[in-house]
């Protein structure tokens, strides 16, 4: 596994561009899966769990080409079964974004548990009760699998905004006979670019961005090109870096469409950010001053499904809180080990206080101290990473693997900006 070594408060300067988001490029590459002619996807990271998906396709007959360093065109005309390699779908958690795809096209799909970070349960209940509703039989074993004869449109109301399930439902939906509504449906960014790319390929989609998306099903998928939008997350993560490093930077072509709950969250922390033009500059010089509730409250930054704050961003937040002055909250509500990670920032010198597996209250201003870390998942690595940026001393982070699954070449990017980065092996 790779490791960063970081030489800490640098000071950084200049400007950074969000790569293509993750989150979406993964059900937009699975969802190719159910053309019949080639779809070019543009704007897409080539991190390793994107990588890796597109070996699990490739493995199934189709033909994946590179067309440019982040332009991929995907025909999988010449795939004919719904069984990905079981080792491949073991190591990514965007295996289980396939079974819609399979199902909806061969009739029956069988996958293993999926992978991915270890940060608290995450249950397919709200995906087995989609494919239920359409029609499908739901087997559960050492695995799964399903099978159905036949699609049907259906009115189903989600137990959860589920993501990945909302995108399972969706891409099943689209080549089943009727009509399917679905409600309590997730809306974030990535899941409107699967629903736009599927609208590409010539499915019928309305509610778009709502909690309540309607599908006609067609009989078959086409082609087409699609460009992946820019990554909210990885904006966000930017944010949190200029403000831990002390730093003045400009955001290039920022979703800022997608930021609005973002800003609002760091605007909590003392953070202030300028929008000029399609850029957000973030200016993280000044030591930022945590803005009290109404009546003296210690405030809170907590997630939500969106268009509330986004669960990935709350490792950030933590790190961000650090520099702050004042008391803050920060409740992650969706996964109870996100939080464990606040362990090796107390050790490099931060005032944390784990209240639980989803809360946690920071003290700040904290000077942290270089540390030898590991990195427990992508976004708590990449929190690491940015205290030990900010942080005075050097600091090694172990499993920078983990962080290379989400961010496209980070320590290529930082390094543009002054930073002190080098990755070993």
């Amino acid at each position: 596994m790779p490791a960063f070594v970081v030489e800490g408060a640098q000071g950084l300067s200049g400007s950074i561009r969000p790569a293509g988001n993750k989150n979406a490029a993964l059900p937009v590459l699975a969802a190719t899966v159910m053309g019949s002619a080639p779809v070019t996807v543009g704007n897409v990271p080539r991190i390793r769990d994107v990588l890796t998906l597109l070996e699990i396709i490739e493995s199934m007959g189709a033909s994946v080409t590179w067309d440019g360093p982040n332009t991929v065109t995907v025909d999988a005309a010449a795939v004919t079964a719904g069984r990905p390699d079981a080792a491949l779908a073991e190591r990514i958690r965007a295996s289980i974004l396939l079974a819609g795809p399979l199902l909806a096209r061969f009739g029956s799909v069988t996958l293993p548990p999926p992978g991915g970070d270890v940060i608290g349960r995450r249950r397919l209940d709200t995906h087995f009760l989609a494919f239920r509703a359409l029609g499908a039989q739901v087997s559960t074993g050492d695995g799964f699998q399903l099978s159905a004869k036949a699609l049907r449109g259906a009115t189903m109301f989600l137990d959860e905004p589920s993501v990945t399930a909302t995108e399972n439902a969706v891409m099943a939906a689209v080549l089943a006979k009727g009509t399917t509504v679905i409600r309590n449906a997730a809306a974030e960014p990535h899941v409107q670019d699967l629903c736009h790319v599927l609208k590409t390929m010539g499915a019928r989609i309305q509610g778009i961005g709502s909690g309540t998306l309607t599908i006609e099903g067609v009989d078959s998928l086409g082609g087409g090109r699609f460009e992946i939008g820019s990554d909210h997350i990885e904006a966000g993560s930017f944010i949190g870096l200029a403000t831990v490093t002390r730093s003045l930077l400009t955001i290039e072509n920022a979703p800022l469409a997608h930021l609005h709950s973002t800003l609002i969250g760091f605007r909590r922390l003392g953070v202030d950010c300028e929008v000029r033009g399609s850029d957000l500059v973030v200016d993280g010089r000044q030591e930022p001053l945590i803005q009290m509730d109404a009546f003296g409250h210690v405030p809170k930054v907590d997630d939500g499904p969106w268009p509330a704050f986004p669960a990935d961003l709350t490792s950030i937040a933590v790190v961000a809180a650090t520099r702050a002055r004042g008391t803050v909250l920060i409740h992650e509500k969706m996964f109870e080990s996100r939080m464990f990670f606040t362990d090796k920032l107390v050790g490099m010198g931060a005032q944390i206080i784990l209240c639980d597996p989803h809360r946690v209250v920071v003290v700040g201003p904290a000077t942290l101290q270089g540390a030898e870390v590991e990195s427990p998942d992508i976004r708590a690595g990449m929190a690491m990473l940015i205290a030990a940026l900010g942080a005075e001393g050097k600091s090694i982070i172990r499993n920078a693997g983990q962080i290379e699954r989400g961010y496209e070449r980070i320590d290529e990017r930082l390094r543009a900006l002054g930073a002190r980065i080098e990755r070993i092996d």
